[in-house]
């Protein structure tokens, strides 16, 4: 302790010595160190990370461009009809219809209840034998036709390569007297028809249609093409009948197709 009392300045000062040292060791680090911290911010001012901007959203703009381009149509007919008020009509029992849309009258308004086939059926009846050979008794039943008399059963005598405005008989299966089957070519199918007697031939030739016209309270049974109909101040025609629509013909040669209802 008497040591450092006599000689405590040389004591400060040889730790003022040492802090100096120390100071002067470590001033190249800290110039390093500011010298790379100052190139980074030199490099972040330079070299800025630039943020890729959103792509611009033109939609409400496009939208607003293509109504301003559109053409604009009036419709003062078949929506709030301005200028043509809606058409009301009674029907046959006294009821108001309200007629808005047009459909609700005329052609268009008529219902498809239902289809039915009509066939063409050609069967095997019998066989007759004479002096001359066999001959085979074929039906024919038209359902079809467009007269009713056409359309009952008829019976024709044939022989092989007999031809008829049905059908050719092409061939006999089996002993002439009793065959086993018959071979024709009917018109209107491609392929040889093959006939026994407990197998007829059945092809679907046209239909039948069931309609209703609700306007009226008018239901028609059992109609065929060529039949006419009556309603809303016209007479229709029939002019095509499948198995899921019908085509009625106005007198103006108009055509509308009705469906069957579902």
């Amino acid at each position: 302790m008497d040591f450092i009392k006599k000689h405590w300045e040389k004591v400060l000062l040889g730790v003022v010595l040492v802090g100096l040292a120390v100071a002067v060791a470590f001033l190249p680090l800290k110039i390093m160190s500011e010298r790379e911290s100052l190139a980074k911010t030199r490099d972040t001012i330079l070299n800025p990370q630039i943020k890729e901007l959103p792509p611009v959203d033109f939609g409400k703009a496009t939208a607003a461009l293509g109504r301003a381009s559109a053409q604009v149509t009036l419709d003062f007919t078949t929506g709030h009809r301005l200028f043509n008020p809606v058409l009301w009509q009674k029907t046959t029992d006294g009821r108001p219809l309200k007629v808005q849309s047009g459909k609700e009258i005329g052609p268009a308004a008529v219902e498809v209840l239902k289809t039915e086939p009509l066939y063409l059926i050609v069967s095997f009846d019998n066989v007759v034998t004479n002096d001359l050979g066999a001959r085979y008794a074929i039906g024919v039943e038209r359902q079809s036709a467009p007269r009713a008399s056409d359309r009952r059963k008829r019976q024709t005598y044939a022989s092989v390569d007999t031809k008829t405005d049905h059908f050719t008989l092409t061939k006999v299966v089996g002993p002439p007297e009793n065959p086993e089957a018959l071979i024709l070519d009917v018109v209107g199918t491609e392929q040889p028809v093959t006939l026994t007697r407990a197998k007829p031939y059945r092809r679907v030739d046209g239909y039948l249609a069931d309609l209703r016209y609700p306007p009226e309270n008018l239901t028609r049974l059992k109609q065929r093409v060529g039949d006419r109909l009556a309603f809303a101040g016209e007479i229709y025609n029939i002019v095509a009948i499948n198995e899921s629509d019908v085509v009625l013909s106005a007198p103006s040669g108009k055509k509308t197709t009705v469906s069957v209802a579902p």
